[in-house]
């Protein structure tokens, strides 16, 4: 019906996100500090489908934003930013949440050039090296914890050719997957490889002394992750043929993972809309709702769901549009 090509397939982000962002700037958690209005994270983790890992990502709002397959044993942090450049929806992301496989030192780097803050959930750190500036510091408490210096000499002399591929991948001439399989094949021989490295070594040490040391960043890095797994619970639910795909066809699978988003995406839009019209009812009865307590509620809801039995669809009526009012006034 739909042909051969994916490229038809309409992605699940462009026309809901549209219609969903701004009616739902109190749900989700956000990072304290950060306008809802233009910054927004989001959760990568995967769901295996045959010889396949299907990728979600999934906004701190819920919503799913871009979905694609990769191949089973292969190192996923190399595809962790290709969601995110590939997104061409009103919401753009700048932090970007993974479980441990979601991270590696080039990933860091270069996410780090892109303007992305990566934020894995890390299962330990007692396999990870730390870095220090140079042998000559030395650091109260934790100086044990230092195994490695950082190579300053390759960061300063590849810069230019770092922010050359910066560029290119802006530009959309190169995604961040082929550069880093590109370089990784020649890891040994590869300069910018190890420029990518030395840095992400930077970043990745900044990153996890924070992680260490704070107790509340751990808490909300597991609660955006959770949220991608509570996302595949969801449209498990929402897919009640099965889990199984029928076709090994690659094409037909992705249309399968992009139509399921469609679907999650407009019951979660439609639930936004609902929950805000009831928590406006409970304030005109006096009740007193925060965006505290906002903040802490899902759209994925199925317990009103119909999905089984006979339906009656009447094509002459129009539905009416939705214009649910805003719980706060204008969003922070």
């Amino acid at each position: 019906m739909f042909g051969r090509s994916i490229h038809r397939v309409p992605p699940p982000c462009d026309e809901t996100v549209k219609k969903y962002m701004p009616d739902v700037p109190h749900y989700g958690e956000h990072i304290a500090g950060r306008a809802l209005s233009d910054q927004h994270s989001i959760a990568f983790l995967p769901i295996i489908w045959c010889s396949r890992y299907a990728y979600h990502h999934i906004s701190d709002t819920y919503i799913a934003l871009f979905s694609h397959f990769i191949a089973c044993g292969v190192w996923e942090a190399v595809y962790i930013l290709d969601g995110l450049l590939k997104n061409h929806s009103t919401l753009q992301p700048d932090t970007l949440y993974a479980d441990t496989h979601g991270q590696a030192e080039p990933v860091f780097g270069l996410a780090a050039l892109l303007g992305i803050t990566l934020m894995p959930r890390m299962r330990t750190w007692n396999d990870v090296t730390f870095y220090r500036v140079d042998h000559a510091t030395s650091y109260k408490h934790i100086a044990a914890l230092f195994t490695q210096v950082v190579d300053w000499d390759v960061i300063e002399r590849y810069w230019q050719d770092m922010m050359q591929v910066v560029l290119s991948i802006q530009a959309g001439h190169v995604l961040p997957s082929m550069l880093l399989q590109k370089l990784g094949v020649y890891s040994r021989k590869s300069s910018l490889y190890k420029a990518f490295s030395e840095l992400g070594r930077v970043e990745r040490t900044l990153f996890l002394l924070d992680y260490m040391s704070d107790a509340h960043l751990r808490q909300h890095i597991r609660a955006e992750t959770t949220k991608v797994e509570s996302y595949h619970q969801f449209t498990d639910w929402i897919a009640f043929g099965g889990p199984v795909l029928r076709s090994g066809d690659p094409v037909e699978q992705e249309k399968r993972i992009k139509y399921r988003d469609l679907v999650a995406n407009a019951v979660m839009l439609h639930n936004v809309v609902d929950m805000t019209t009831v928590l406006r009812a409970l304030q005109h009865e006096g009740i007193h709702v925060t965006p505290e307590i906002v903040r802490r509620l899902s759209p994925y809801l199925t317990e009103h769901i119909k999905r089984f039995g006979q339906y009656f669809l009447d094509m002459a009526t129009q539905p009416g549009p939705l214009q649910p009012q805003p719980l706060f006034g204008m969003a922070a």
